[in-house]
């Protein structure tokens, strides 16, 4: 009898062990860009402290709606919430980590940079006023290049996009008639073109579609060797997208207001700046549903900026600048477990770098 009740508490215990352990599994959903490391980072995480990260990405449109519907730890998207929708939703934004969205083009005989682009002529292609990759513009850019009169196949996002809302935005910043006429957010009227859903989905369309131009982040047109162009910045240096490239735009920007509302990093100044640098922000709830998960999500978060810096430069992003990761801490004061005490402050020890 005796060896029963101990059979039956162990039993017990490992049920709650095993509750435990999936209650504490973070989940997330959002924007594509940052797909490739929060992939790199699951893995990692998992194997230093078998918490799991379950991250799908749908964009950043899908991740927005289910924070909203409280049924993922977190949300992720590269297009930042206005203050007024954050109070309506008990949410709060941070900045996660930053990086470069690169226009890749598929045109035989041309490799990564041999295309020179201006702001002004991409924003006319993406606007269907340039049709064919031989046109005077181009040419004009790229006097020793072999372009061919092809049709250009303008390739951009069909889904809710963070990418897009930074893409776009640098080209309403670049260009007087794409802001009037086409503007920027998650979802525009594209004036010409076809649709794919994700950086993955633009990726692979472009490369199989001749004559093709797109957009997607660094880490995809890398991954999956499609030809990005040499961009003409603000200073009027022709650069490459390169994670020293995205730092500039970074150092050049105020992260003063990053909580309020966001360090716009499109069109920075700086001759080695990339002029279409984003960040991707987290969402999450101040009031939260389970203090274990709670309490993981954040230490998770600590260690992206920590230890997970790191994985962030191998592919090529932007890890946040040490000294806004503290402001970014202290709006974690506001986030309460169920019974309103605070998660972070006490609940969690901040690791060092």
């Amino acid at each position: 009898m005796k060896l029963l009740r101990i059979l039956a508490a162990a039993g017990a215990l490992a049920a709650v062990s095993t509750m435990t352990a999936m209650a504490t599994d973070i989940s997330g959903a959002g924007a594509t860009f940052p797909y490739p490391i929060y992939a790199k980072w699951a893995d990692a995480y998992k194997k230093a402290t078998n918490v799991g990260l379950n991250y799908q990405s749908i964009g950043s449109g899908g991740g927005i709606k289910q924070i909203k519907a409280k049924t993922v730890t977190f949300g992720a998207s590269d297009a930042p919430l206005p203050g007024k929708e954050l109070d309506e939703s008990g949410l709060i934004q941070f900045p996660m980590v930053m990086g470069g969205i690169v226009p890749v083009v598929n045109i035989d005989g041309i490799k990564s940079g041999d295309l020179v682009i201006d702001g002004p002529t991409l924003a006319k292609i993406f606007m269907g006023e340039i049709k064919t990759w031989n046109d005077p513009a181009i040419a004009k850019l790229n006097p020793s290049a072999k372009l061919p009169s092809q049709p250009i196949a303008v390739v951009h996002r069909s889904d809710g996009s963070g990418t897009t809302y930074n893409f776009a935005y640098y080209l309403a910043e670049v260009s007087p008639d794409w802001k009037s006429k086409v503007g920027f957010n998650t979802s525009v009227e594209w004036p010409v073109g076809i649709g794919a859903k994700g950086n993955d989905g633009i990726a692979g369309l472009m490369a199989w579609t001749k004559g093709a131009i797109g957009y997607v982040e660094h880490a995809y047109a890398v991954r999956g060797n499609l030809a990005y162009v040499s961009l003409k910045n603000r200073d009027g240096a022709f650069v490459l997208p390169s994670r020293e490239s995205f730092q500039s735009a970074v150092a050049n920007a105020d992260w003063s207001g990053a909580l309020a509302s966001y360090a716009s990093l499109a069109d920075r100044p700086g001759s080695q700046t990339w002029p279409i640098t984003g960040a991707t922000y987290v969402l999450i709830h101040k009031q939260q549903q389970k203090q274990p998960t709670a309490i993981q999500m954040l230490k998770f978060f600590d260690w992206t900026f920590h230890a997970g810096a790191k994985l962030a430069d191998e592919l090529e992003y932007v890890p946040m600048p040490k000294d806004v990761v503290p402001l970014i801490q202290s709006a974690w004061e506001q986030v309460k477990d169920p019974r309103g005490q605070p998660a972070w402050p006490g609940a969690v020890t901040t690791t060092g770098d």
